[in-house]
């Protein structure tokens, strides 16, 4: 019965399905049609049976050999999924994938901050820039520019978030942001600092006519959607400018929001709801990197300040 099943098409219907069924993000969709490609392409090239113990064993190998320990994790997640799929669908008899055991350990990898101070110099450097702005065009991309550090540090927004912004989705009377996050999640981010909410306003009047014409908050010079990659571009430019030595990403203004915010003793369930996590597991991540804090801890709590030691 499976040998005379048509892989490709299969994938087609299954992706069709976490569509319109399981409702699932556009990226992660794209994501699934990605793992799923590469495990077709080699049992063709390898000219193996697709449903075969064997074949699926030899495909995690091959993961194995030439990527992280992440990335094999994600796509043999991608490949159990689409076979459950198949199960429950009853296209196949036996799932492959009951038999097949896999265990191997992901390393721990911390979430890279950006020092306080290093975020300080950034934000001066994209504020000077826009100072020297001779012409309209050139005030407003540097206004537009200093505005994405500024929401980057003031919400820890996915830059995917930030990028895909809508005007509909500001409150400007109390300043609230609605983000779309990861699902179709929503959740509410408040801007409590002046300075930011100021910005806010000014951006809203600089770029009134933008805003009343077209959907995206964010927009390059052509009045489409700021892409992603622009964004990072103008963060690694922006870095240097400021003698920056260490590689700026988007992601990182998100994980120094998370962390900082901890070191201040905020609740992480609190932190947890302002990221947008579902579960508070992917949110403790934080509790391991804030140094700041142990620091503290240990120079006034460590049971060796009580110690009277005749030296």
């Amino acid at each position: 019965m499976e040998n005379n099943i048509n892989i490709t098409v299969e994938i087609q219907k299954y992706l069709q399905f976490c569509a319109k069924r399981k409702n699932l993000d556009y990226k992660t969709i794209k994501s699934y049609s990605v793992d799923l490609r590469q495990f077709t392409e080699f049992i063709c090239e390898n000219n193996l049976l697709w449903i075969s113990k064997n074949s699926i064993e030899n495909y995690i190998d091959s993961l194995h050999n030439t990527l992280k320990p992440k990335s094999v994790k994600r796509k043999i997640a991608s490949l159990k999924a689409f076979f459950h799929y198949l199960e429950v669908e009853e296209i196949i008899e036996i799932n492959p994938f009951h038999k097949i055991q896999i265990k191997y350990k992901e390393p721990f990898i911390l979430p890279k901050t950006i020092p306080l101070k290093t975020i300080e110099k950034i934000m001066n450097y994209a504020y000077m820039v826009r100072k020297r702005q001779a012409t309209s065009y050139g005030r407003k991309t540097a206004l537009r520019n200093v505005l994405i550090f500024e929401l980057l540090f003031a919400t820890g927004m996915r830059i995917s978030e930030l990028c895909s912004l809508t005007n509909k989705q500001i409150n400007f009377s109390d300043y609230i942001i609605k983000i779309y996050g990861k699902g179709s999640k929503e959740r509410l981010i408040q801007i409590c600092n002046k300075n930011v909410q100021n910005l806010l306003d000014e951006y809203r009047r600089e770029f009134d006519f933008e805003l009343k014409n077209y959907d995206y908050f964010f927009i390059n010079r052509l009045c489409n959607r700021l892409s992603e990659q622009s964004v990072r571009n103008m963060i690694n430019s922006y870095s240097k400018g400021a003698g920056v030595s260490i590689h700026i990403t988007p992601h990182m203004f998100r994980h120094s929001f998370a962390t900082l915010l901890l070191e201040e003793d905020v609740d992480i369930r609190y932190i947890q709801q302002m990221l947008g996590h579902s579960s508070i597991t992917t949110t403790q991540i934080y509790t391991h990197t804030s140094i700041n804090k142990q620091k503290n801890i240990l120079s006034a709590k460590h049971p060796r300040n009580k110690l009277e030691i005749r030296i």
